[in-house]
């Protein structure tokens, strides 16, 4: 059995399943190789379908200033005259979120080796901060050499190509899966063996009761805070303050997306590495991306609003907050499965509705803060944000686990308490 890490003492959610996550009662069966394999596979054509989810949001709103011939820009605003004028534009980009990633949570759950969750789920969930890096710049030269109908006919193309590999070559389960090997097969079922549960109605009350739970809820909620204050009010910030507007350059608009989709992809690697070479306990590796994932881009928040009227620095700024945020991919953004892989699509149903809340309060009350539109101002707004992302960092910290909770298995598991 391997022991718990050095100088980190147990708690009571670090249990032998933290730190044995692959295998405990059953026989020790071979690793699959990832070449060619199944999950793997898995994992990449989710990546695509997200990558092609984002760019079809993505390209609307590049397309639509071509649709609309509009010549005037809107001046609903107080235009702050605290810095001279560096550019104008009025795009802005909108990000938000459906069913989609539940449905992929819910899949992962019976594909996902505990010890590749990390892995597995930030390649396929990174699609869609490629899909917006890419489609940004390729939608305006589309509309720049063609016609703002093409961008619609190249990526709608491109969808119901994915559409029919992912029919054709996705099953819900491996043991449904027509091409799959017996050994991955096999390594699969045996890894997730302890952690699903065979209970044909859901568990609502112990679910709704349980504190890991809300402690994802807390941290979606607080993480989804700075991240619309960064990417929807930081931009207005740099307008209306600095006179720059960072969506005016496609490349700008660009980067802090290819920043987060590399964090994400180097995150999850690191992660499941920490938790197979070094003998981190989930939790602990689900704390510290986290911590560093929401702490990170607060303290970039607030040094957003004291750099006065240099441009590149918020743009700068803005670029390395969005990437450290790409931590959390591996933090609690999956924690779901790791506390209740049976009913992962529905917890993260549950966190992503509170979470969708920043997004409508956040812009409200950012505009009640700042009436005439003074850097002081700004550094309130600012500094909300960043002690939300703090209290939600701590919060998880304090009451997450990293083990499958007793209400998510069935009585044939019930010896785990």
């Amino acid at each position: 059995m391997r022991s718990p890490v050095r100088g980190l003492p147990p708690s009571d959610g670090d249990k032998v399943s933290d730190n044995t996550p692959l295998l405990q009662d059953a026989p020790q069966a071979e690793v699959a190789p990832v070449c060619c394999s199944v999950r793997y596979n898995l994992a990449v054509l989710s990546f695509f379908g997200f990558f092609v989810l984002y760019a079809l949001r993505v390209n609307l709103s590049v397309a639509l200033v071509d649709m609309v011939d509009s010549n005037t820009t809107s001046a609903d605003n107080k235009t702050s005259k605290e810095c001279a004028e560096h550019s104008a534009s009025n795009q802005v980009l909108h990000n938000q979120t459906g069913v989609t990633f539940p449905a992929m949570h819910a899949m992962w759950s019976s594909w996902s080796p505990p010890l590749e969750r990390s892995k597995l789920l930030s390649i396929s969930y990174a699609g869609a901060q490629l899909g917006t890096v890419i489609s940004l710049p390729l939608s305006g030269i589309i509309c720049f050499y063609m016609n703002w109908t093409y961008v619609f006919y190249f990526f709608g193309i491109v969808g119901i190509i994915w559409f029919v590999l992912w029919i054709w070559l996705v099953s819900d389960t491996p043991e449904t899966h027509r091409t799959i090997s017996h050994q991955e097969k096999e390594y699969i079922r045996s890894s997730l063996k302890n952690q699903l549960s065979s209970q044909k109605s859901v568990p609502w009350i112990p679910m709704l009761k349980s504190l890991p739970l809300w402690a994802i809820v807390v941290a979606h909620f607080s993480y989804n805070w700075s991240f619309y204050t960064l990417l929807t009010l930081l931009p207005t910030y740099m307008k209306e303050i600095l006179r720059f507007n960072v969506q005016a350059n496609g490349f700008l608009s660009a980067v802090p997306y290819f920043g987060c989709w590399l964090c994400m992809i180097l995150s999850g690697q690191a992660a499941d590495h920490l938790r197979a070479k070094w003998n981190f306990s989930t939790i602990c590796v689900r704390r510290v991306f986290s911590l560093i994932g929401m702490i990170g881009p607060a303290v970039f928040l607030v040094a957003a609003g004291f750099i006065g009227c240099d441009y590149s620095l918020a743009v700068a700024f803005l670029t390395i907050s969005t990437t450290l945020g790409g931590f959390c991919s591996s933090g609690f953004s999956i924690n779901h499965l790791d506390i209740a892989p049976s009913y992962a699509g529905i917890l993260l149903g549950i966190t992503n509705t509170f979470a969708t809340i920043p997004g409508m309060v956040g812009p409200v009350i950012a505009k009640s803060l700042t009436p005439e539109n003074t850097i002081r101002e700004w550094q309130t707004v600012f500094w909300i944000a960043a002690a939300i992302n703090v209290f939600g960092a701590i919060f998880f910290t304090l009451f997450a686990k990293g083990e499958v909770q007793n209400w998510a298995l069935d009585d044939r598991h019930g010896h785990r308490s």
